[in-house]
């Protein structure tokens, strides 16, 4: 498996939004590709990654920094190419930037009883941390 990690582009709207309907089959429609990928690509490109095999896009993550904190978001793998390696380059991209950007601690939030996925990123080093999370829509 030849798997090219780089910065997510315009024309790759329409995969992005196929890979996130796939793996975020229950999003609430304002986290669609389609509003979220032109504001992502406006600030901080450069950590919107997406995962290629011979020009297939298979995967994506965005990242963000602060200034102090990183964050992850969004990450998702085909499921025909889950378990091959695809998210664990994808990430090791995402942290790597945040670190050469000053990055002393990364964020992400998983969805509570999502297993698998908590499994993944214990395998990478993040913890679970006792804290309440909270939000507010702005719109």
């Amino acid at each position: 498996m030849s798997i090219a990690i780089e910065p997510a582009a315009e024309g790759d709207l329409g995969d992005i939004d196929a890979l996130w309907r796939e793996a975020f089959a229950d999003d609430e429609p304002r986290h669609r590709a389609v509003l979220t990928v032109p504001v992502k690509l406006a600030f901080q490109p450069d950590l919107f990654l997406v995962a290629r095999e011979g020009g297939r896009l298979v995967g994506s993550v965005m990242a963000g920094y602060d200034g102090y904190r990183g964050h992850i978001n969004r990450m998702a793998v085909l499921q025909s190419h889950r378990r091959r390696g695809v998210g664990l380059l994808l990430m090791r991209e995402a942290e790597a930037r945040l670190k050469a950007l000053g990055c002393v601690k990364i964020n992400l939030q998983i969805r509570a009883g999502n297993n698998d996925v908590a499994e993944f990123y214990r395998k990478l080093g993040y913890a679970v941390e006792e804290h309440l999370d909270m939000a507010k829509k702005m719109s």
